[in-house]
């Protein structure tokens, strides 16, 4: 049997969040990997503007690792694409229900017949949307409550720039009680909208209440590349574990590096993700997070977000990680590789 040609470039994509996807780029491991290979590895993020970004939510490039919020990539799969989930991630990033100067809701149960920020983005799959509903969701089932329990406002976010820029807008005008606000961003345009947190879900005791776009976060790849290359895979994922490896000893570097990947301050990343977020960056497949996701898939799916069911049990492979954590065990520290 004739094995399958190397691939040219081999692409890579994250949300701007934490990630070893993006602690191994800013490092330069992924490039040094697979040069010898005569494989350069590309970030979609910084492609050629002609590139296919929209390849991050649809994920149609076979060559593509995505590490990144699951509501794309639960959408991609529930669509037909033919992505297998590889690792999952959970990473505790501020998610903050707001509301106006002066309000007296301080807790999950006051949100009950308050009006709610909703945005709606002109978007293939708004993962905003989503996230605002889920966050809300999660909140309100920390109180006993439900959404039926508070009234849904929809937010155009056209003529907008900036994230929440629509809904904060909309507290500001007294068009609505409460925002669902997260990540770093969301600290300083909260703090620059003179908001104040209702209820910070970061500190709710179950973590299904924390459930969203981000927790857990899924890495997937097409399919056709695992199955032409699963060398590539692992070696991938691997290079993602010693970056992961190298993280959990670098707090400073990782606080740097998350600066540069979400656009934030200093004051937004500290704000945003607790102490120790940098020993979190490991994906797994563990039963726990593979059952978070599922509940994640079941609640898009009944807000009309997904066409088709995803069976998470059946999409995740766990054999590349696996593999990848063989190949860790029996190479060195990346503590000398090369950096860009």
């Amino acid at each position: 049997m004739t094995a399958a040609r190397l691939p040219e470039t081999l692409w890579f994509t994250r949300c701007p969040v934490p990630t070893a996807t993006g602690v191994a780029a800013d490092r330069g491991w992924l490039a040094a990997e697979f040069a010898p290979d005569g494989i350069a590895v590309r970030s979609l993020q910084d492609a050629d503007p002609g590139a296919d970004r929209a390849a991050h939510y649809t994920h149609d490039l076979p060559g593509l690792f995505r590490e990144g919020g699951n509501v794309p990539a639960l959408w991609a799969r529930s669509r037909g694409q033919d992505t297998r989930l590889v690792g999952l991630t959970w990473i505790e990033e501020r998610q903050a229900v707001l509301v106006a100067p002066g309000s007296p809701v301080r807790d999950a149960g006051a949100l009950r017949g308050l009006r709610l920020a909703v945005p709606r983005h002109d978007v293939p799959i708004d993962f905003w949307r989503a996230m605002a509903l889920r966050g809300f969701e999660g909140a309100l089932a920390s109180a006993g409550l439900g959404l039926g329990d508070a009234r849904l406002v929809d937010v155009p976010a056209a003529g907008h720039t900036g994230q929440w820029a629509a809904e904060l807008d909309a507290l500001r005008r007294g068009e609505v009680d409460a925002v669902y606000v997260k990540g770093a961003l969301a600290v300083e345009s909260a703090r620059r909208a003179g908001a104040e947190v209702a209820v910070e879900l970061d500190a709710l005791p179950d973590p299904a209440h924390r459930v969203n776009n981000g927790t857990p976060r899924p890495l997937t790849v097409h399919q056709d590349l695992l199955d032409r290359h699963p060398d590539l895979v692992a070696r991938f994922l691997a290079v993602l574990l010693r970056a992961a490896d190298w993280a959990a000893g670098e707090p400073a570097e990782v606080a740097r590096i998350l600066g540069a990947e979400t656009g934030a301050g200093a004051e937004g990343v500290a704000g945003a993700y607790r102490d120790g977020t940098h020993r979190t960056l490991h994906p797994d497949l563990s039963d726990p997070r593979l059952d978070l996701l599922a509940r994640q898939e079941a609640a898009l799916r009944a807000h009309g977000f997904l066409p088709e069911a995803v069976d998470i049990r059946a999409w995740a492979d766990p054999e590349p990680l696996r593999r990848a954590h063989r190949i860790v065990a029996g190479t060195p520290s990346p503590s000398h590789a090369p950096v860009a």
